[in-house]
């Protein structure tokens, strides 16, 4: 008789575990758009490192290109520019971010890549980078023949660096999880370069006149805004490229272009 009462209750408890991790199943399907609309504003993870298209301005105020653009499409989707929550990701964990469910994209200075589409979905892109090579203005390097037995400083979990080592197999890696620090240890010698997308060294240059940037890029880079994978997400994704689409098309981008890109083109 116990042991029959004792299997009732394991049954029971084995009955109550599978309908909580089926309803915790039907809560991550459900359609994120909807989701988004009844929350009444968007999570979005950014960069904090990397101006002009994110990072954090002296009165401790989110700033940049990808903000500003966000909250556009926050505009277009919620019809309010402040509908939008910000969390701060790195490349090394905005992907996890966007699998994880933390935010509901990343608009992060991510290159879209074969690689990266077979984990994660991307928008439409946004902008067209290149990979840039950031020297001291006094520095012998003067293009990209001459980094072959250089050491080389990148940030981690970027195409930057899969694209220096693949280019360069012969030159010393030296890598740090976010730019601030990156270049630091350019500023103090650790390294003779820095690269990475020339959209972030330029913010880089603009304060530190002491650099400057080789003309030749390395590679391009098309940027674009990451989503998890799944069919929740589809009408989402369609919502946000119709949003890029319009803010193209309306003239928004360029005014965007032109506030934080200006000095730069």
């Amino acid at each position: 008789m116990k042991s029959l009462r004792k299997l009732i209750i394991i049954f029971t408890g084995l009955l109550i575990l599978a309908t909580l991790v089926v309803g915790c199943g039907e809560k991550e399907r459900q359609d994120l758009l909807k989701v988004v609309k009844s929350r009444g504003k968007i999570i979005v993870g950014v960069k904090y490192d990397a101006k002009p298209f994110g990072f954090i301005d002296e009165n401790q105020k989110t700033q940049g290109f990808d903000i500003d653009l966000c909250r556009e499409i926050a505009k277009r989707i919620l019809g309010s520019k402040n509908a939008i929550e910000f969390k701060q990701v790195t490349s090394s964990n905005r992907i996890f971010s966007i699998t994880s469910s933390t935010v509901d994209f990343v608009a992060a200075t991510m290159t879209i890549t074969p690689n990266r589409e077979r984990i994660i979905n991307f928008s439409n892109p946004y902008y067209i980078a290149g990979q840039a090579i950031m020297v001291p203005k006094e520095s012998p390097i003067k293009t990209l023949n001459d980094l072959n037995d250089k050491t080389i400083i990148v940030v981690l979990g970027s195409t930057s660096e899969m694209n220096i080592r693949h280019a360069f197999p012969k030159a010393k890696v030296l890598g740090f999880r976010t730019y601030t620090d990156a270049f630091s240890a350019l500023r103090n010698k650790r390294g003779d370069v820095l690269t990475t997308d020339d959209t972030i060294l330029y913010g880089f240059i603009s304060k530190n006149s002491e650099f400057t940037i080789l003309k030749e890029r390395l590679t391009q880079e098309p940027y674009g805004l990451g989503f998890k994978k799944g069919m929740e997400v589809q009408s989402f994704i369609k919502s946000v490229n119709s949003a890029l689409q319009e803010i193209a098309e309306d003239g928004t981008m360029t005014k965007l272009e032109d506030k934080w890109l200006g000095e730069f083109n």
